[in-house]
């Protein structure tokens, strides 16, 4: 029988760990305090019929006018369970006004039956059961493929291991567990911690319904509102209503260009084609950039010194705030740009990158949330009968595991059409991409937040998708900004050039590889 559920797999679990016990009446308090010789405290909000009166006014003039900061302070942990890593990518991880720390592929098997499963009628849902069963089972054989080419590498990095191989089991199934996981379908459950604002808890229901995910988000977002209810039945009040899937605003621009809200076609073709044209075969390309980014970080570090040019030129400035022998607080192990005076005059140098990752990669490459990006709607991007996989350098090697890869996603491509042909929702075909399917995109930031995110990706333990756009992008940023790129260097190299012992701050993960004697046109890794 179906479910009264739209999904038919277990149903999501969303707990209220952590938050705010009065987030109506604080919102307020700190509104009222605006204009108030005193602090105002919620208690004064909510002491009498007047004073509630007066409450329930401003909490609704606010809302309406749009001063929804206020809002902002009240702050909710959630613990969720049975969500999808496609929700996770498409909506919680999609902006930057969150934490998380979310259960890792990399270093956790999935189990069999981690996956999402629409509730669909029998024959549907009997094929996608049987795509999700496939993938599961390439997995494990993919990861037992790979083990003796990754053995192989391992030891060669480290050869004074072999005496104890034993020790080493679990890192080398851990290696090819990160690997395997490129066939595994998005629509994976993970679990994890999830801490937003009252702010954006609001916008998350409003835009509850919007692709990729509406069904979904729907109910794991109804779930966490319901939650603050428990605690708050006042702090959705003045709530408004979810846009219909419809009225959303990409929904609207590809309704109106032809599209409506089917899979991708030749249009995605010509776009994908024209997009990967454009990388001229990189992983990631520079497109754009601050043409004078090195003289105005220079300039602002004068400023904030009031120093003359004659006090201090641009290359003494520049090495003042990039080098590590210079800037004590690159060697922090807290991260200190954005409340250093001097860091912050990296903000004066921006880049952009076109850019096309893994599903699986760039939901790492999102996590930096200070280098944002405009991540595509899936089903536009999507081509049928043209499987379109990114292809880890381990598993290139190893032609058969290769081939139970291929093999696969292909079978995943047929099954998803012939579930939309079936009549079945895109959003709900879709948990069946595997997690080798290319995101398309461009990324944006200033260079505060990409030195931070650099130096770590830089590191030969980041995963290998991002850290081959990593050094791509060094090494294109030091085309154009030599003397800015001189100094984006892993955490090995920094800490070195610093004189911090040991110089590699990974302790037992280190990669094995002396990166701080390398220049970055020798980086290679295959593990």
């Amino acid at each position: 029988m179906q479910s009264s559920r739209p999904f038919s797999s277990a149903a999501p679990i969303v707990r209220l760990t952590n938050g705010f016990l009065e987030p109506f009446d604080n919102a307020v308090a700190t509104a009222r305090t605006c204009y108030s010789p005193r602090i105002v405290t919620p208690e004064d909000v909510r002491k009498d019929d007047r004073a509630r009166a007066v409450r329930d006014r401003i909490a609704r003039e606010t809302y309406q006018a749009g001063h929804h900061t206020t809002l902002q302070h009240a702050t909710f942990q959630f613990s969720l369970e049975n969500v999808s890593r496609q929700l996770i990518w498409s909506v919680l991880h999609a902006h930057p006004f969150y934490n998380s720390e979310q259960v890792s592929q990399r270093y956790v098997e999935v189990k069999p039956d981690r996956v999402i499963v629409p509730a669909l009628p029998e024959r549907q849902e009997a094929l996608y059961r049987g795509v999700v069963e496939s993938q599961m089972a390439a997995y494990a054989r993919i990861g037992a493929l790979l083990l003796p080419r990754a053995e192989a590498e391992f030891y060669r990095l480290f050869p004074g291991r072999r005496r104890s191989p034993e020790k080493w089991v679990g890192t080398l199934r851990k290696r090819c567990q990160e690997v395997a996981r490129y066939v595994l379908p998005i629509g994976t459950f993970a679990h994890l911690y999830h801490t937003v604002s009252g702010l954006t808890l609001h916008r998350y229901h409003r835009l509850s319904r919007a692709l990729d995910v509406p069904t979904e988000a729907r109910e794991v977002i109804s779930a966490m509102v319901r939650e603050v209810e428990t605690i708050d039945p006042l702090f959705f009040r003045n709530v408004e209503d979810p846009l219909p899937l419809e009225q959303t605003h990409e929904a609207r621009v590809l309704a109106e260009a032809g599209r409506s809200l089917a899979l991708g076609g030749q249009e995605a073709r010509e776009h994908r084609a024209e997009f990967d044209a454009g990388l001229q075969g990189r992983t990631s390309r520079l497109v754009d950039w601050s043409a004078r980014g090195e003289a105005a970080i220079a300039q602002a570090v004068r400023n904030v010194l009031g120093l003359p040019r004659q006090a201090m030129d641009d290359g003494a400035a520049l090495e003042r705030v990039l080098s590590p022998r210079q800037n004590p607080y690159l060697s922090e192990a807290l991260q200190l740009g954005t409340q250093g005076k001097l860091m912050r005059a990296l903000v004066h140098a921006s880049y952009t990158f076109q850019k096309k990752l893994s599903h699986a990669a760039d939901s790492q490459d999102q996590r930096h949330r200070m280098t944002p990006a405009s991540r595509p709607v899936l089903q536009a991007s999507f081509v049928p009968g043209e499987p379109d996989l990114i292809v880890p350098a381990l598993l290139a090697e190893v032609p058969e595991a290769l081939e139970v890869f291929t093999r696969t996603s292909a079978e995943a491509w047929v099954a998803i059409e012939r579930l939309v042909d079936a009549r079945v929702a895109p959003e709900l075909a879709l948990y069946l991409l595997p997690n080798a399917f290319p995101i398309r995109f461009l990324e944006s930031g200033e260079l505060l937040h990409f030195h931070h995110k650099w130096v770590h990706r830089l590191c030969y333990t980041a995963q290998e998708e991002i850290w081959r756009a990593s050094v791509e992008e060094v090494g294109q940023v030091r085309a154009v900004h030599p003397r800015i790129a001189e100094h984006l260097v892993p955490p090995c190299t920094l800490r070195k050039q610093a004189g911090v012992t040991p110089f590699c701050p990974e302790g037992p993960r280190y990669c094995g590889v002396p990166v701080w004697n390398k220049e970055l046109r020798d980086y290679e890794r295959l593990l």
